[in-house]
């Protein structure tokens, strides 16, 4: 059962001065989570969670992670500079993008930030844009098929890295590294994502052990002893009730036995491990927070709520499932079948379809569980909805704005003064 962080009573008084939909973060839920991670790779003497910024792009959610500890992965500029903003600067960025323009090299080479080359012509393209840094990192694809076979939920974990634009082949790798080394790099880094929201404690055991026989191989055919290894991010969440969670202090002792298994004979035992982890550092501890404000009867019975696909895309972009709590009715009785939908002129905008819920009158405050990572940070414009406002429950109990909610004013002030408006 998914119990939400926010009661009926705390909405109320919230609604007050913040209409719904928002979105809410639990800080003190975010804090024992980064340290939970930090407990469990606390056997790797350097080792570093950087935050996948992408997932939350929010300046206060950066900094109560950065107070435990956490650096900041960025795919882009404004990533880099919110980064920047936050005091977050240096080797506590990793810069992993790919396609990327000349500006992002240069900016994150000013920062000090570790930067992950995505491919092997990026080699020649960062030498004349910003320049060979002493430490420097490169994405490594498998190509084929990457799959664990069956899981603890019975079913396989599986995804295609030879269908994915990310990363160097491994001979490629190999030879990037020579190239690098030649022009000046010291220090080198693997970094490596192979399947996403893995709900199964064998994923990351199994990467490390992929990327430590790699860094084994490296040595051998080039000298160059690995410094890092990014593991990236993949460790998901029990998005549904009855999914078994992953534990994180099984995942970071399988991951200790492999680099013992693997990497220490070798003399690589100095080699520092590195997360990126987004989804599973702040989804569960995110909830946008709706009300019913309409109800349908036609040929299925429909709930309209006041949030949209625009707040959160991903029911409707991946059919992926959120749990859904009615405030104030969480020991009533799942016996109505509705479709939660939002107003988008979008037939795929629902949150929910034939789901078992109790009877949801005009008025009631839903809480649509885990979507602190991809929610807010995937939302849009269509239809002309604006963005919403995200709050934060600090450890005490109080209840901040930490982005205030779109306007109207907001949304026309980027039109061409031309069009007088």
């Amino acid at each position: 059962m998914k119990v939400p962080f926010i009661t009926k009573e705390e909405v109320e008084k919230i609604a007050k001065w913040c209409p719904t939909p928002f979105h809410i973060y639990d800080e003190k839920g975010i804090r024992e989570n980064a340290r939970r991670l930090n407990k469990a790779f606390s056997w790797n003497k350097g080792f570093k969670e950087y935050f996948a910024v992408k997932a939350t792009p929010n300046p206060t959610i950066l900094k109560i992670l950065h107070e435990e500890g956490c650096g900041t992965d960025c795919s882009s500029l404004a990533e880099l500079v919110m980064s920047e903003r936050c005091g977050i600067v240096g080797e506590n960025i990793m810069f992993s993008s790919n396609d990327t323009p000349a500006e992002e090299f240069v900016k994150a080479a000013e920062l000090g930030a570790f930067i992950n080359l995505d491919d092997f012509t990026h080699i020649e393209f960062l030498k004349k844009t910003a320049g060979i840094p002493k430490k420097i990192f490169c994405r490594f694809n498998p190509g084929g098929i990457f799959s664990l076979g069956e899981s603890k939920e019975g079913f396989q974990v599986m995804d295609n890295p030879g269908d994915a634009k990310y990363g160097m082949t491994e001979e490629q790798l190999i030879e990037a590294f020579r190239q690098l080394a030649d022009l000046g790099a010291e220090s080198f880094g693997i970094h490596s994502f192979l399947a996403s929201n893995t709900v199964t404690n064998d994923y990351y055991p199994e990467l490390a052990s992929i990327l430590f026989r790699l860094a084994v191989r490296v040595k051998k055919e080039t000298g160059i002893s690995v410094s890092y290894i990014n593991l990236s991010g993949g460790v998901g969440v029990a998005y549904k009730p009855d999914q078994e969670e992953n534990d994180i202090m099984v995942i970071g002792e399988g991951v200790r036995k492999k680099f013992e298994e693997i990497l220490v004979p070798e003399g690589l035992g100095d080699i520092s491990i590195f997360t990126e982890l987004g989804r599973y550092m702040l989804a569960p501890y995110g909830e946008l927070v709706t009300k019913a404000v309409h109800e349908k009867h036609i040929y299925k019975e429909y709930i309209g709520v006041d949030a949209c696909a625009a707040n959160l895309m991903r029911p409707a972009m991946y059919g992926s499932y959120h749990h859904i709590t009615v405030l104030g009715k969480e020991n009533e009785k799942a016996e109505y079948k509705y479709d939660v939908t939002g107003s988008l002129c979008e037939n795929n905008d629902k949150f929910a379809i034939d789901r078992m819920l109790p009877k949801i009158e005009k008025g009631d405050y839903l809480v649509i569980h885990d979507t602190g990572a991809h929610g807010f940070s995937m939302g849009y414009n269509y239809n002309g909805r604006l963005w919403s406002a995200e709050l934060l429950k600090r450890e005490d109990g109080s209840v901040v704005q930490i982005r205030r909610p779109q306007t109207l004013d907001d949304y026309f002030a980027t039109l061409d003064d031309y069009w007088d408006i």
